[in-house]
């Protein structure tokens, strides 16, 4: 399915497109290659169908829709009224939800077909997309390797063209980084832009927001156009003037000042290969006559990988530790390692990475009083094998666990929107992703860079599994 979303719209709405059609498409080429993948952990063929029955009857009756007959996959731990919805958890097995998260109702609202549930990691808390209760999620580009996470069900179904949208969430990169590694568009907006008031309880609320993906920024954009808008529920909702679609409507970036911080000012380790793809796409920015920086924020001390993780140790064990103490066999091991940290996490520790997050957050503002974007790599490496963590090494350094997650997470910590774009491939043939960063409301600005961009770099490539 290589249309874009607009483009599917505006040829259902004008009845040269079957939405039914091309939905029974779809759940032939889901019905293929999922069991390679594991993209998918739900979805009802039935259902679906009536839906885009619906779309077309809408056509014939003359409306056009934004999204109209546009297929979209919702991440496993997002609200779908009447489909299991487990977080990737064992226990949450069974549970339907009882209504739409508002963004699946928006997106229903604005014509688009529900195509199925895609797979996380449990609880959104891990960088790899497995769990218990629904198994590994393989990466299109190499089925050894892993999508990243959490949205690794949505990246891996956008990339082999067995959805054109995606709606995750994205809580430290949830979104960004899983598109970097199968080289799509990873949207993570500014905190409020979505509201997200109806579902679970967030491990670390406030953080984490409804993300975007999709094959293009245009797509991208034409989500949040639909999904963006207050909601009084919302205590972070906010209402943003004008149209996302129109910031990349022939996006022109000249005049922004633009900041390349190779390694965000932390000394994060970085893969020479994706080091290079970033460098050339910011080069080529620069042939194009914009002026870019080399320039870091100057973080608080603590700022780094470990500093902030005690409000997701904490903000688990505060919704799943009772749980955990009476049946610790129910949960993934690696999330059990957070929960257990989280029991030993003390009020004071909380507070203390909470007065370091507003730092974080002022000494970013600080830094887009002189710039106006800021690009960095999504991640420092690409894909790794499907049965670690992460990679052992990062630029010939040991690495932790998180240490492919550096770039992403302080952006959540500051509500600060980024967008990741393919930008390269690396020696082995995995796509690098690009992220371009703002400050909070800032993201008409961001995918206005991310759109010319994405025009400059000119981006073709497709996984070697590629459906269609």
């Amino acid at each position: 399915m290589q249309l874009s979303a607009r483009r599917i719209a505006e040829h259902v709405a004008a009845g040269e497109l079957s939405a039914v059609t091309l939905f029974d498409a779809l759940m032939e080429r889901i019905a293929t290659e999922n069991p390679r993948l594991n993209a998918f952990v739900h979805w009802n063929p039935e259902a679906g169908r009536a839906e885009a029955a619906a779309a077309d009857a809408r056509a014939a009756r003359g409306e056009a829709l934004p999204l109209l007959g546009v297929p979209f996959t919702v991440k496993d731990n997002i609200w779908v009224g009447g489909c299991p919805t487990t977080q990737g958890s064992r226990l949450f097995a069974g549970f339907k939800a009882p209504q739409d998260a508002v963004a699946v109702a928006r997106l229903r609202a604005a014509g688009a077909v529900f195509a199925g549930i895609t797979n996380c990691s449990e609880f959104a808390c891990k960088g790899v997309t497995t769990n218990p209760l629904h198994g590994a999620t393989r990466n299109p580009w190499n089925l050894e390797l892993t999508p990243g996470g959490s949205s690794g069900g949505a990246a891996s179904a956008v990339a082999a063209g067995l959805s054109p949208l995606a709606l995750t969430t994205d809580g430290g990169g949830s979104t960004r980084r899983p598109a970097a590694h199968v080289g799509v568009v990873g949207m993570k907006p500014s905190a409020g832009i979505v509201p997200h008031p109806i579902g679970f309880a967030e491990p670390v609320f406030g953080n984490s927001v409804v993300g975007q993906m999709a094959r293009s920024v245009g797509d991208v954009a034409l989500m949040l156009d639909v999904l963006a808008g207050p909601d009084p529920r919302d205590p972070q909702s906010v209402a943003v003037p004008g149209r996302f679609l129109d910031a990349i409507t022939a996006p022109d970036p000249t005049g922004l000042r633009v900041a390349y911080s190779p390694r965000l000012g932390l000394g994060f380790a970085v893969e020479p290969d994706v080091a290079r793809c970033v460098e050339y796409a910011v080069r080529r920015l620069e042939w194009a006559g914009v002026p870019v920086e080399e320039a870091d924020p100057v973080w608080p001390e603590g700022a780094g990988e470990s500093g902030l993780m005690a409000l997701q140790f904490a903000g688990l064990a505060s919704l799943y530790g009772d749980r955990f103490r009476s049946e610790p066999g129910l949960f993934d091991p690696d999330i059990a390692v957070q929960i257990e940290a989280g029991l030993r996490t003390t009020g004071a520790e909380v507070a203390r990475a909470l007065h370091l997050r507003e730092e974080a957050y002022r000494a970013l503002g600080a830094f887009f009083t002189r710039f106006d974007l800021l690009i960095t790599p999504t991640t420092p490496v690409t894909a790794w094998p499907l049965d670690q963590l992460g990679p052992t090494t990062i630029e010939g350094r040991p690495a932790s666990p998180r240490g492919h997650a550096v770039f992403t997470p302080l952006l959540n910590h500051c509500y600060a929107p980024a967008c990741s774009i393919p930008c390269g491939l690396d020696n082995r043939g995995l796509p690098v992703g690009l992220q371009i960063a703002g400050p909070r409301l800032s993201d008409a600005r961001v995918l206005t860079l991310a759109a010319a961009m994405e025009t400059m770099i000119g981006w073709s490539a497709q996984p070697p599994m590629r459906v269609g």
